[in-house]
């Protein structure tokens, strides 16, 4: 899992690299594929329940699984989430982050910046022998101290030899509560933090997720590894 994750944080890296005004989501997610595939892995969102793409490009209002698009060109001030996962050797590791296309509003930097921190809020909870509620409890907090809304219809989740295992790791929840951390666990904690309301609406494709209200939306992610001493971001290059 070490070196999916390795993979998986190299192909997020060279893919937010290319995000500039001008460049199409299908080039960004060809990107990703190469470099999965280079590093022998293979993506795990490619087939997965019929998915067509090898990573998900979400962008604006889009909070997850934006289906990469020869039509979709990117524009000075977008934000672009992009969700990428690989496996290798039969184990995944999943990762995400929000990237500015050129120079974005004051706004939209506070939404990523905010977005990012709580994910590390919830990875400093993620504690052997606490529980899930507390990871839960910590994004949550963060995020709607700083007025934004936290996503409830999709979670994070368990990771390994499948790419959604249990437990499900609500980015909303109450310390105390929930599945208890036990060294050996990992998971993916991946908060997806709303500027406006958390309602969130699928689309026709049957994948794409838009905010209600068409705020913006932003979504960090890091698979982790529950030890003794702590928890191991597994999703670092």
């Amino acid at each position: 899992m070490k070196q999916a994750g390795k993979i998986a944080a190299g192909a997020l890296q060279v893919m937010g690299q290319a995000v500039k005004p001008g460049v199409t989501t299908h080039e960004i997610d060809l990107i990703g594929r190469r470099y999965i595939e280079e590093n022998g892995a293979t993506p795990s969102f490619l087939g997965y329940r019929g998915y067509p793409a090898s990573t998900c490009i979400s962008i604006n209002n889009q909070v997850i699984h934006g289906i990469p698009s020869k039509a979709r060109v990117l524009k000075e001030g977008d934000i672009v989430s992009i969700d990428v996962a690989a496996c290798y050797k039969g184990f995944h590791a999943d990762t995400a982050a929000t990237f500015p296309c050129g120079t974005i509003s004051k706004e939209a930097e506070a939404l990523l910046e905010a977005t990012r921190e709580a994910l590390f809020k919830g990875i400093e909870a993620a504690k052997p022998f606490d529980r899930v509620g507390d990871i839960s409890s910590a994004v949550q907090g963060y995020a709607e101290a700083r007025g934004y809304s936290v996503v409830r219809q999709f979670v994070g989740h368990g990771v390994g030899s499948s790419l959604h295992e249990d437990p499900s790791v609500p980015n909303f929840g109450t310390s105390g509560r929930g599945v208890r951390l036990l060294p050996g666990m990992t998971i993916a904690i991946e908060p997806m933090i709303n500027e406006g309301l958390s309602d969130v609406v699928v689309l026709d494709d049957e994948w794409t997720v838009e905010t209600a209200d068409g705020s913006l939306s932003a979504h960090f992610e890091h698979t982790i590894a529950i030890t003794s001493k702590g928890p191991v971001i597994l999703t670092m290059v």
